[in-house]
């Protein structure tokens, strides 16, 4: 799946569901893992622009993020992956987001990072 890197300077993000473990399997309730065994977390944001226009989003990450609902966050390496499946004979498509962190956005002053956490070579 390709990631696509999302620039989110012109975006104010506010949680609006908490943080919960992402299932897997959403008829035993198995909780999905990453590759390295942590367990994956998603939080929905709101994302707002300049002129006022809203979506939803869900974000996942392989932590869980110290947020609560209703505070302004900043998503950390957010990318966008589009995705196609074909569910009980329909094709269903979508775009899934992925961050390395989701933080207050109080505490957003350090330099972005990139996709994989770490920080910006183009950071000042």
């Amino acid at each position: 799946m390709r990631s696509i890197p999302v620039d989110t300077t012109a975006l104010t993000f506010v949680c609006v569901a908490p943080p919960r473990p992402k299932l897997a399997n959403q008829e035993t309730g198995e909780v999905k893992i990453d590759r390295d065994g942590k367990t994956v977390f998603t939080a929905g944001l709101s994302a707002a622009d300049e002129m006022g226009r809203v979506e939803l989003v869900n974000v996942s990450l392989s932590k869980d993020p110290e947020i609560t609902v209703g505070q302004i966050v900043r998503p950390v390496g957010l990318v966008a992956a589009p995705w196609d499946r074909e569910i009980n004979g329909r094709l269903r498509w979508g775009i899934a987001y992925r961050a390395a962190d989701i933080v207050p956005a109080a505490l957003s002053s350090a330099p972005p990072a990139d996709a994989d956490g770490s920080a910006s070579a183009n950071a000042a």
